[in-house]
């Protein structure tokens, strides 16, 4: 499914209604170049599960919890390293709820992952003409809600 954005604001819309859509153990893969809207996407989704902290990528951090809203969100940033180093921080405990609470795990820079969890949702940011972006969304063993196919942004 391809969505067209004309702005940042209609990339955080979208956000949003990902976030209020969303369920626990839901995992959002996110690619995209540099200043694609990754991060603006991530807001958004913050925003529809009801977080208020600002919402930071975490790129010198690696992951950023906030557990304050409708389900926790899990913010990983992979920009920093390579796969070898993303395999070796076991990122699997976050969609499986091992050590902590089941919530949303989205990851930028996800095509740095050696490994994918069983179900997510492939999102693809790319630049269109004039400062639009256009965003790719791809279901890999789960639902997408009827909210998010009907979008018109």
């Amino acid at each position: 499914m391809r969505i067209f954005l004309a702005d940042t604001t209609a990339t955080r819309k979208l956000g949003i209604t990902l976030g209020q859509s969303l369920n626990a153990g839901n995992v959002i893969l996110l690619e995209g170049d540099l200043g694609a809207g990754k991060t603006t996407l991530v807001q958004g989704m913050a925003e529809g599960l009801g977080i208020t902290d600002p919402i930071v990528s975490p790129t010198f951090t690696l992951i950023n919890e906030y557990t304050q809203g409708r389900l926790p969100l899990y913010h990983l940033d992979l920009y920093r390293l390579e796969s070898n180093e993303v395999a070796a921080l076991n990122l699997e405990t976050y969609w499986e709820g091992v050590e902590v609470t089941l919530g949303i795990v989205a990851i930028e820079w996800a095509e740095r992952l050696p490994y994918k969890p069983d179900s997510y949702l492939s999102v693809r940011l790319t630049y269109g003409d004039e400062n639009t972006r256009q965003v790719e969304i791809t279901s890999h063993n789960c639902a997408i809600s009827e909210e998010i196919t009907t979008m018109r942004i």
